[in-house]
């Protein structure tokens, strides 16, 4: 007798100006919630779709990556279909395939790309661009940006760029790859992948990275604000018993800039490694 349910992963594009971002929230659209919506119509039953991230109020993607579980009778072509006839047109399933039925896809994922875009030419404040971009329409020195994005490359303790904090997980995030470029004849991109990412952290270092580039705060700044983090041992008067305390090794008082404003992000791509999408059944025949 085969498997009663089928576990799926589900590719995501939303535009997220219409959603109180992606977990469920009483009273407010979230994309989370109205994907649950149309599964339990679907199922005739609540069923709990899990997203490898939660993306904030306005945040949009083209590479979220979700899981539910489903009856066995669906087949993934089918699911595609009737969740993209369903769904509010701000969603849109790309793709869909059976997976193994431990599949988590926020603990599972290895890499998270973001892609955050700000319009410097004077057409980005077009409707047709806006809601899509930090509509600046100003020059940036995009030789500046890059040179500031090129100290993210490595593990840091992000904490200075983090709006609320994770002491149980830490700070520390290893970024694969950082950098800025042209974007058509609207702006520039700022792109980066890492293994994890703190609370609006990639919009804390946009902003940052931006008032840089608009020569408001020093280079410098991003340096020293990815030491804010770091801390260095203070031995204790000779005769003591109190452990070495642990003290800043960054200038008080260095904050980074405001947050870049929340509809210029994008969560672009979640990688895992090969085994965790395995499918322990074939049902798409």
């Amino acid at each position: 007798m085969g498997n009663l349910e089928t576990r799926f992963k589900l590719t995501l594009h939303y535009d997220g100006s219409a959603f109180h971002g992606w977990q469920v929230q009483p009273g407010q659209p979230t994309v989370q919630g109205a994907l649950e919506a149309v599964v339990s119509r679907l199922t005739g039953e609540h069923r709990t779709v899990l997203g490898a991230g939660r993306t904030d109020t306005g945040v949009h993607a083209t590479g979220q990556v979700a899981a539910v579980t489903m009856p066995s009778t669906w087949t993934a072509p089918e699911l595609i279909r009737s969740l993209n006839a369903m769904l509010p047109r701000t969603i849109w399933v790309r793709d869909a395939r059976a997976v193994g039925d431990g599949f988590d896809p926020r603990r599972e994922a290895i890499l998270r790309s973001y892609r955050y875009r700000v319009g410097t030419a004077p057409h980005a404040a077009s409707p047709f661009h806006r809601r899509w971009c930090w509509p600046l329409c100003r020059a940036l020195d995009l030789d500046a940006a890059a040179r500031a994005a090129s100290l993210l490359v490595g593990e840091h303790d992000f904490r200075a760029f983090a709006k609320t904090g994770q002491p149980q997980r830490g700070y520390a995030c290893r970024v694969s790859a950082a950098g800025w470029r042209p974007w058509s004849d609207e702006g520039v991109v700022f792109e980066i992948s890492a293994n994890r990412f703190l609370h609006r952290m990639v919009r804390y270092l946009a902003g940052t990275m931006v008032d840089i580039a608009l020569k408001r705060r020093r280079e410098e700044d991003m340096s020293q604000l990815l030491l804010s983090g770091e801390t260095r041992r203070v031995t204790p008067p000779t005769g003591t018993t109190t452990s070495p305390a642990r003290v800043s090794t960054s200038p008080a008082r260095l904050t980074t800039s405001p947050p870049a404003p929340a509809q210029g992000l994008c969560l672009t791509r979640v990688e895992y490694p090969k085994h965790a999408t395995v499918a322990s059944t074939v049902p798409d025949m």
